[in-house]
């Protein structure tokens, strides 16, 4: 079963009516939040299988299908 945030990536690769810079755009939005969500659930005692993993793997999918590149990484980033 896809979750909310799969179903989203997948709308916002399919819309149309998006230029390619702008589900860019969308995409690293979602992949700034799943990460952040990331880092507070491995903050926390919750489960090894928060999800966020998952989600992020489909963000940098379909990322890499509309040619984004990875954006450079500082020393403070993860």
């Amino acid at each position: 079963m896809a979750t909310f945030r799969e179903l989203r990536i997948l709308e916002i690769v399919e819309d149309q009516s998006l230029s390619t810079e702008q589900k860019i755009a969308e995409l690293r939005d979602i992949e700034s939040e799943a990460r952040g969500l990331q880092r507070a659930a491995s903050e926390s005692p919750m489960g090894d299988d928060d999800g966020w993993q998952d989600d992020l793997r489909q963000v940098r999918f379909a990322l890499d299908k509309l040619g984004a590149k990875e954006p450079k990484k500082g020393a403070a980033s993860l």
